[in-house]
């Protein structure tokens, strides 16, 4: 019975610990959650779209590279635009983001795909050094204005995807795995479209 009563104990302090770690480290709390994705369970899939269609303005907004350039989504018409907010400091974020940058490295060279990732780090610096920490090789923006609260109202991550016409294919809120079989279809076939 005592020793019943030690191992109760000790299985006790390694959960309290383990507890204590996934609050304070979000590398912690990433890698929980990609063990969560690869359940299939979080598989994006271009059947979640909130709305079929969105009118093209209603959807658009600025947005500006490393270099300060601005741009409007509007000048992505005719391309596939995937779009995600993301924070280095989120750990869902952190979760997601092997799947955004295996979908970006099937894509990242089809011309009629663009992949829009915003930060949202006060600081840019974190998020390059994030990205270099992970060897991720996808560029990200920030957002150059208000953003429509139909594409982002805040919560991180997000994910729309938006058709050649600049419509609302998809719209996600919380992390998912992007680079399942059937998401890497469901891109195919839109880019086809």
């Amino acid at each position: 019975m005592e020793s019943f009563i030690q191992i109760n104990f000790g299985f006790n302090i390694l959960m309290g610990i383990f507890i204590v770690i996934l609050f304070v480290s979000p590398d912690a709390k990433s890698w929980m959650l990609q063990q969560f994705m690869k359940t299939g369970i979080f598989n994006a899939s271009m059947e979640e779209k909130k709305a079929a269609t969105v009118a093209e303005s209603t959807a658009d907004f600025e947005f500006k590279d490393q270099g300060g350039l601005v741009y409007n989504t509007s000048s992505l018409r005719g391309k596939v635009v995937f779009i995600n907010f993301w924070a280095s400091w989120c750990p869902p974020c952190r979760a997601e983001f092997p799947s955004i940058q295996k979908l970006y490295t099937k894509f990242k060279d089809n011309p009629k795909v663009f992949f829009l990732t915003i930060n949202e780090d006060n600081d840019v610096a974190e998020a390059n050094a994030y990205l270099q920490k992970e060897n991720f090789s996808i560029p990200f923006f920030k957002a150059a204005g208000d953003v429509p609260t139909i594409i982002y109202n805040g919560a991180l991550p997000t994910t729309a995807v938006l058709d050649k016409n600049g419509n609302m294919r998809l719209h996600h809120e919380g992390f998912a795995d992007y680079s399942s079989d059937k998401f890497i279809k469901q891109m195919e076939d839109l880019i086809k479209e």
